[in-house]
Parts: C-alpha cells; sequence; structure tokens
C-alpha cells in the first residue's frame, strides 16, 4: 500500500469553503498501519487497517488545534497526543474531522513502524514555525487594480 504525508486535496479545497473551524471543530487523530493506503486522495476517515491494541480504540484520540500566524503565514499547532499503556505498532496516523462527517485533513508518515508494548505511544507535533500544517502566502504576487 502507499502511505503520503501531507494534507488531503479534499480537506484544501474545503478549508477554501470554509467547512473546517479548526480550533472550534473536533478533530481527531487515528493510527493506522504500514498496510494504509492514505495520501491526498483519502477523503475521509475509515477503519481500514487502523491498528488494535491495547490503550487504543477505533476512531483515535482527540486533537487541539491552536491557530497563530507570522509575516505571510498561518500556523495550526496541534497539542502532543498520547495512549498511555498501550501496546500497539503503527506506521501513520490520519487527522480528520469528526465534527464535519470524519472528513481527512492530513495523513502523518512516521517513516518506519512505531511501536509501544505496555508503554506511552505518543506523537509529538513540532511547534510554529515548523507546525505540521503551514498556510503560506507568497512575496511575489502583483495585484491587478
Amino acid at each position: 500500500m502507499s502511505i503520503v504525508q501531507g494534507p488531503t486535496t479534499s480537506f484544501l479545497l474545503e478549508l477554501l469553503q470554509g467547512i473546517h473551524d479548526l480550533d472550534g471543530d473536533t478533530l481527531k487523530i487515528a493510527l493506522y498501519s504500514s498496510s494504509a493506503d492514505l495520501g491526498p486522495s483519502t477523503t475521509a476517515y475509515s477503519t481500514t487497517n487502523e491498528v488494535s491494541g491495547t490503550g487504543y480504540s477505533a476512531g483515535g484520540s482527540s486533537l487541539t488545534a491552536t491557530l497563530a500566524n507570522g509575516t505571510l503565514t498561518g500556523y495550526v499547532d496541534f497539542a502532543d497526543v498520547s495512549w498511555a499503556t498501550s501496546t500497539l505498532t503503527a506506521r501513520c496516523a490520519l487527522i480528520y474531522n469528526s465534527s464535519k462527517s470524519n472528513r481527512s485533513i492530513f495523513v502523518l508518515d512516521f517513516g518506519t513502524d512505531k511501536s509501544s508494548s505496555s508503554s506511552t505511544f505518543s506523537v509529538v507535533f513540532p511547534a510554529p514555525p515548523n507546525a505540521v500544517m503551514i498556510i503560506a502566502m507568497s512575496g511575489n504576487y502583483n495585484p491587478v487594480l
């Protein structure tokens, strides 16, 4: 199968349409095995190839998002998430909006399988300006008036 990290194509359009409220809707993160097929064409959360194991429930965990900005840049900073006393193996994750029919937002590729054995499994998100989701405006625009 294929795992491609980045925002999903449907999310990019839905963001412009005002469907997602990233700091008001309930966002979740679900973990998947290396057999998952997740990438730009993923449109919604699915249980197909979602991990199972002690300390993990289908659908994953809720995420807290904080919005911030810089010069010509907007950031979505997610709070780190953990599954305590878990035994599982995950290769990737899907961030999705459970308030909006489980629509997909972003695929995370861990690069290799990550495991926990009766310990804490954590996903640690980088803080701005290195956030996972950055929306930037190019300085090379010339408006026509």
